[in-house]
């Protein structure tokens, strides 16, 4: 059905996948992602069933963005679960301890092109982005700026949120207070990853805001502009 292979794309290294194939990703896999030991060995499977490509989630605690590359279909593949790829291009981002990783997969003779979100029916996977405001903007692209400087480099850190109130010209308790806020919007909107409380580090949700912001297109590079543009502290 697929009709081809899969090109897998790390920073600047890109491995080719014939069909019949199959790859790991992880810290001690057939594709080396990183020596992070907050990684796990194998995260990533990506194989070929019946001429079908498939991205499985083989870890035991990271889950993994997924999304094409304009946004218009996201998922947040957990561990255990697996998505066929039936779209030309998809964007992975997932976040180990530190540091969050960036993986693109090609899909040669892919089964879909992505659809425009406005045509999307209501479901569990593809959603319109949501709105964010002139402040919440300017937060998500403080966290987002080092990731949204280097697409597609495969490797970033998402900075603290006292770098980032500094960024801003912000109290640490404004910008924790507008986190906060942004986090609750988009977990009411069904964003996956955002809720606080017991094993959910702010660290980790901030990483899972960037991921999400970066993927569903409600930041880009092009936005960058607006951090450069601050004159005086916006609370």
């Amino acid at each position: 059905m697929s009709g081809g292979g899969v090109s897998i794309e790390f920073g600047d290294v890109i491995h080719e996948l014939g069909a019949g194939e199959s790859v790991t990703l992880g810290r001690a896999a057939d594709l080396v992602i990183d020596d992070n030991p907050y990684l796990h060995r194998r995260l990533l499977q990506v194989s070929e069933e019946s001429g079908v490509w498939w991205v499985a989630n083989i870890g035991q605690s990271i889950a993994v963005s997924v999304a094409t590359d304009h946004g218009e279909f996201q998922a947040l593949l957990g561990p255990g679960a697996r998505l066929p790829l039936v779209f030309p291009r998809l964007r992975l981002m997932f976040t180990a301890g530190p540091n969050t990783y960036d993986v693109g997969i090609t899909c040669h003779g892919s089964l879909l092109s992505p659809a425009d979100p406005s045509d999307a029916v209501a479901g569990d996977e593809t959603r319109a982005p949501l709105a964010l405001t002139a402040s919440q903007k300017l937060l998500v692209l403080s966290l987002a700026e080092p990731m949204l400087c280097n697409p597609g480099g495969g490797l970033t850190a998402v900075p603290t949120s006292a770098s980032a109130a500094e960024r801003l010209g912000w109290p640490i308790t404004t910008f924790n207070r507008k986190l906060d806020a942004i986090c609750e919007k988009l977990d009411r909107g069904g964003v996956d990853g955002l809720r606080g409380g017991a094993g959910n580090l702010a660290s980790l949700r901030k990483a899972r805001l960037v991921e999400y912001a970066v993927l569903a297109r409600l930041v880009s590079a092009s936005d960058l502009d607006l951090l450069d543009q601050l004159e005086t502290p916006t609370h």
